[in-house]
């Protein structure tokens, strides 16, 4: 069997019933998970490629019973087959996952028991600590983040948006699907996190004055029933524009590639850890639905004192 180029698009698996199952599926995490639509894009790649491997490593289209019939053999093919594609460890994993929620659902309404699929484990995946900014760094890079922009409300939008990442720990897609009805910035916001989940963030002064400075410059109203923040042309700001913006100023400052928009909330995170921040309170603040996804920080904080111990006490 000769795998797919890397990077290629999954070939089409012809599986009416399987296909038909797969849009139920996903028809059912948006409407009652509230999975987000990029979840959902991801979910329908890994299940339709693991439909088009069934396809070829069958020699015909696969039907549901298929989903009963397969071994470890052909599970441990599919995973070999999608790290030839060049996927990495944690893509495999993910796309596994994929895999073993839409097989399992198919169960609960009748299907075969997919006994192999969910016994399959996927290739262990090197754990990568989080990223974050040094405090001074961050300091800076929000001083310097509206440093090249355009315009003085461009300015200030880039350097509001930033801030809200750092000192709210919010994700990107979080803080651009706030709307005019949001403002003024109350000391709590209500923010729709990953999966529909709500949560409650305080708002710091800091951030709210950014977000003042930037609606007065703003060349468009704060309306209710429009995004917050504006791109030139007075439509939603798009994401990769300040990702731009980021990357401008922490190349201006000279740090590294790792200093991201993401890495403000996980700066947001890890600080608020080093000052004394109870890691579940941690854990609300940013949403997570494990505790575990959150521990991951105090990983990062123990690095940074070994880091630090390193430095000041050097080998005699």
């Amino acid at each position: 069997m000769t795998a797919a180029p890397a990077g290629a698009p999954p070939e089409p698996a012809a599986a009416p019933a399987l296909a038909a199952a797969l849009t139920g599926w996903l028809a059912q995490l948006a409407a009652l998970d509230g999975a987000a639509a990029h979840t959902l894009t991801a979910y329908r790649r890994d299940v339709a490629g693991f439909l088009a491997f069934l396809a070829r490593h069958l020699g015909r289209p696969p039907a549901p019973a298929d989903l009963g019939r397969l071994t470890a053999a052909d599970l441990r093919a599919y995973l070999a087959a999608e790290r030839g594609r060049g996927l990495t460890a944690r893509s495999v994993a993910r796309a596994l996952s994929a895999v073993k929620g839409f097989a399992r659902w198919q169960a609960e309404r009748g299907g075969p028991e997919p006994t192999a699929i969910l016994a399959a484990r996927a290739p262990k995946a090197p754990r990568r600590l989080p990223r974050p900014i040094e405090p001074a760094a961050a300091r800076d890079m929000l001083a310097e983040v509206g440093a090249e922009a355009r315009a003085p409300w461009v300015a200030a939008r880039d350097t509001a948006v930033v801030t809200l990442l750092y000192g709210c720990g919010l994700r990107i897609s979080e803080a651009l699907a706030l709307t005019g009805a949001d403002h003024p910035l109350a000391e709590v916001l209500r923010i729709r996190g990953k999966g529909g989940k709500e949560r409650l963030v305080p708002v710091l002064p800091a951030a709210r004055a950014a977000v003042e400075r930037y609606v007065a410059l703003c060349p468009w109203p704060a309306a209710p029933d429009a995004p917050l923040f504006r791109g030139v042309r007075g439509g939603a700001l798009n994401a990769r524009l300040i990702a731009r913006a980021v990357e401008g100023a922490r190349l201006r400052l000279g740090l590294p590639a790792t200093a991201t928009p993401h890495a403000f909330r996980h700066s947001f995170a890890t600080h608020l850890l080093a000052a004394g921040g109870d890691l579940r309170a941690i854990q609300d603040l940013l949403g997570h639905a494990s505790l575990s996804t959150t521990q991951v920080y105090t990983a990062v904080d123990s690095a940074r004192l070994m880091e630090v111990y390193a430095r000041s006490h050097p080998r005699a």
